[in-house]
């Protein structure tokens, strides 16, 4: 092993070179053979500084000319990899974990293996994400909605929903989030006559499910925030 080899392995914390590397897609109009820093950035469309935090974490390795960085074919490509995996928005852990995973691959079939069950993980965890959003999303638009309708009101003079002093009980369990098991046992009735309530609830904030009738009775202040 030479000299230059021997501080990349150092610099990437001891790691062995990867022999098989997955396809990663290269940069348009990526310059032939060795790359100085400079063009390895601007290839990568990537900061001097962001290369040389890869280096520091260990998910890329260069060469020495002298003072300067240089990188070959196999340190381009494994920057492709990190690349794609950071444009995914994969945590530099689970790239860390990756690549030791491709380090230790004894063949090209074993290697891509690995890398598609990586981004397979990313999708889920992107599309887990996606569901919270658009259920979000739902939320406030339903609350932006509410309080469109609440100010009509709140114009048209309409008095507040009359509430039984069990039905006040219910509304306040509810503002809370207790799920109606717990608010039957609250209020030491059966879960199918919470159900009832919580409907007729809804029904006098002239809602259409539980959280507007809950944002509706905090916006009126007919329970607490």
């Amino acid at each position: 092993m030479t000299t230059e080899s021997k501080k990349a392995e150092a610099r990437a914390g001891g790691r062995k070179s990867i022999r098989f590397l997955p396809v990663a897609p290269l940069p348009e109009n990526l310059p032939d053979g060795r790359l100085a820093i400079a063009d390895m950035a601007n290839a990568f469309g990537v900061t001097h500084r962001t290369l040389h935090f890869y280096e520091e974490k260990g998910l890329l390795t260069a060469a020495r000319v002298g003072p300067m960085r240089v990188y070959g074919p196999e340190e381009i490509q494994q920057m492709a990899v990190v690349n794609t995996c950071r444009e995914t928005g994969m945590p530099v852990a689970v790239i860390q974990e990756l690549l030791e995973r491709l380090s230790a691959a004894g063949s090209q079939e074993e290697a891509d293996t690995a890398f598609r069950a990586a981004m397979t993980a990313r999708k889920r965890e992107l599309a887990a994400q996606q569901s919270t959003i658009r259920r979000q999303m739902q939320q406030i638009n339903e609350l932006l909605d509410f309080t469109v309708a609440h100010e009509s009101e709140t114009n048209d003079n309409t008095p507040q929903a009359h509430l039984t002093p069990v039905e006040l009980r219910c509304l306040a369990l509810m503002a809370e989030g207790y799920p109606t098991s717990r608010i039957a046992r609250a209020l030491e009735i059966e879960p199918g006559e919470v159900q009832v309530m919580e409907k007729a609830i809804i029904g006098k904030f002239n809602s259409s499910n539980r959280f507007q009738a809950v944002a509706k009775a905090v916006m009126l202040g007919i329970v607490g925030h």
